[in-house]
C-alpha cells in the first residue's frame, strides 16, 4: 500500500506542476484585462462629464475649449504608447506597466482636483501618457503569457477591456453626477487605480527578460533601430498604414454615430441603443474572431473584420429602416474598428521577434491616435451642408481604404520569414 501511495504522488506531481504555469498565465491576462478597463474608463469619463464640467463656473470653459481639452489625452497616448513599447523592451514590462499605471492614477486626481482649465489640460495630457503606456505595456506583458497558438485570444480578451471600462463610466455617472458633480468620477477613477497598482505591484509576473535571458544579457541594437531593419520597414509602415484609416473610422463612429442617427430622424432612444450596439458588437465580434485570427493569421482576420466597417457602413447610407437589420449594421461597426485594431496589435506581436514586441506593439498603437483627428473632421461635416450621409461617407472612404490596404499586408506576410516563424 506505500508503494502505491508514492506511485499515485509521484505521477499526480507532474500534472500538479504542469497547471502552474497556466494558472500563472491566466491570473497576469486577468490583471492586465482590469487595467485596461481602468484605461476605458479615463477614456470615456471625460465625455460623460462635459455637460456638467461646462456648468462649473469655477473653469469658465466653452464647449470648443471643452473638446479641445478631450483631445489632448491622444496626444498624451500617442507618445506614451510608443514611449512604453521601447522601455518595456529594456527595462521590462512590468516596471513599465507600474509607472504607466501610476501615470494615469495621477492624471485621475489632478482632474479631480482641477481648479483651472490650464491645470485640467495638464491632468489630460498626463493621463494620456499613462493610458497609451499602460496599453501597450499590458498588451505586450498579456501577450507573454499567451499559450502558443492563443496570440489572438489573449489580446482580445485583454483589449475588451477599454470598452467594458466605458461602459462602467457611464453606468457610475448615472448614480454620481446629478448627486456630486463631475470631481468625484475622477477621484472615484484615483482610489480605483490605486487599489490596482497595489495589485500588480505585488504580483511576480513573467516578464520578457526571464522569457529570453539571453537576449536580456546581450548587448543589443536600439530597439526602435531593429524595428525599422530590413523588412521591418515595411512591416511597421504596413501596420500604420492600416491603424491610422481605420482608427480614424473607430473614433469618428464612437463620438459621431448617436448624432448622425438623430439628425437622421431616428428617436434619440434608439440613437442610444446604436451607441449600445456599437459598444457589444466591439467586444463580442473580437471574442467570435479570434479563433480565426489563431487558426489562420491576424492579417486574414482583419481584412475579414474592416470589411465588416464598410458592410455596415454601406447598410446606413443605404437607409435602412428595418430596425434588427439596422442594429446589425452598427454592430458590424463595432466589430470593425475595435476588432480590426486587436488583431493589428496580436499581427505586431507575431511579425517581430518577442524582445522587440513592446516596441512593435507600441508603434502600432501611437500610430492609430493619429486616427484621433477623425471626430473633429466628423464635427466639420455634420455641421456642413454635406450632414451626417457626408460623415458615413467619409468614414466609409476610410474603411475602404484599411481593407485594401490590409490586402496588401495578407500578400506580404503571406510567405512569413524564418524569424516570424519561429516567433510566432
Amino acid at each position: 500500500m506505500v508503494t502505491s501511495a508514492n506511485t499515485s504522488s509521484v505521477t499526480h506531481a507532474p500534472a500538479r506542476s504542469a497547471w502552474r504555469p497556466q494558472l500563472a498565465g491566466a491570473a497576469a491576462i486577468t490583471v492586465c484585462t482590469i487595467v485596461t478597463i481602468m484605461e476605458g474608463y479615463s477614456l470615456i469619463v471625460f465625455g460623460s462629464v462635459i455637460p456638467t464640467l461646462l456648468h462649473d463656473t469655477a473653469l469658465a470653459l466653452t464647449p470648443s475649449m471643452a473638446g479641445v481639452l478631450g483631445s489632448l489625452i491622444y496626444a498624451g497616448m500617442l507618445v506614451g504608447a510608443f514611449s512604453a513599447g521601447v522601455v518595456s523592451d529594456r527595462v521590462g514590462r512590468h516596471p513599465t506597466l507600474i509607472v504607466a499605471i501610476t501615470l494615469f492614477g495621477l492624471g485621475f486626481l489632478l482632474t479631480g482636483l482641477a481648479g483651472s482649465a490650464l491645470v485640467l489640460g495638464l491632468a489630460r495630457v498626463v493621463s494620456g501618457l499613462g493610458v497609451g503606456a499602460a496599453v501597450t505595456s499590458a498588451l505586450a506583458l498579456a501577450r507573454t503569457h499567451a499559450r502558443p497558438g492563443r496570440a489572438s485570444l489573449v489580446v482580445n480578451i485583454t483589449m475588451a477591456g477599454i470598452p467594458v471600462g466605458g461602459a462602467i463610466a457611464s453606468l457610475i455617472g448615472i448614480g454620481v453626477l446629478p448627486a456630486f458633480g463631475w470631481r468625484p468620477m475622477f477621484l472615484i477613477g484615483a482610489a480605483l487605480t490605486l487599489l490596482i497598482l497595489i495589485v500588480v505591484a505585488a504580483v511576480r509576473f513573467h516578464d520578457v527578460q526571464e522569457a529570453a535571458p539571453d537576449v536580456a544579457a546581450a548587448p543589443r541594437r536600439s530597439p526602435v533601430r531593429e524595428l525599422f531593419t530590413g523588412r521591418g520597414i515595411l512591416l511597421a509602415g504596413l501596420l500604420a498604414a492600416v491603424a491610422i484609416p481605420n482608427m480614424f473610422t473607430w473614433f469618428g463612429l464612437n463620438v459621431w454615430l448617436t448624432a448622425a442617427m438623430t439628425s437622421l430622424n431616428y428617436p434619440l432612444t434608439s440613437a442610444l441603443l446604436f451607441g449600445f450596439t456599437l459598444t457589444a458588437g466591439a467586444v463580442v465580434g473580437s471574442l467570435i474572431v479570434s479563433p480565426l485570427a489563431d487558426r489562420r493569421t491576424p492579417v486574414i482576420a482583419a481584412v475579414v473584420t474592416a470589411s465588416c466597417t464598410v458592410v455596415g457602413l454601406a447598410g446606413i447610407v443605404a437607409g435602412i429602416r428595418f430596425m434588427p437589420l439596422l442594429l446589425l449594421c452598427v454592430a458590424l461597426l463595432g466589430v470593425g474598428g475595435h476588432t480590426t485594431m486587436n488583431l493589428l496589435n496580436a499581427a505586431a506581436s507575431n511579425l517581430f521577434p518577442p524582445e522587440i514586441r513592446g516596441t512593435a506593439m507600441g508603434w502600432t498603437n501611437s500610430t492609430s491616435y493619429l486616427g484621433a483627428v477623425g471626430p473633429l473632421l466628423g464635427g466639420v461635416i455634420i455641421s456642413s451642408s454635406l450632414g451626417a450621409q457626408g460623415v458615413f461617407l467619409v468614414f466609409g472612404c476610410s474603411a475602404v481604404l484599411a481593407v485594401l490596404v490590409l490586402v496588401v499586408f495578407t500578400a506580404v506576410t503571406r510567405r512569413p520569414s524564418p524569424s516570424e516563424v519561429s516567433h510566432a
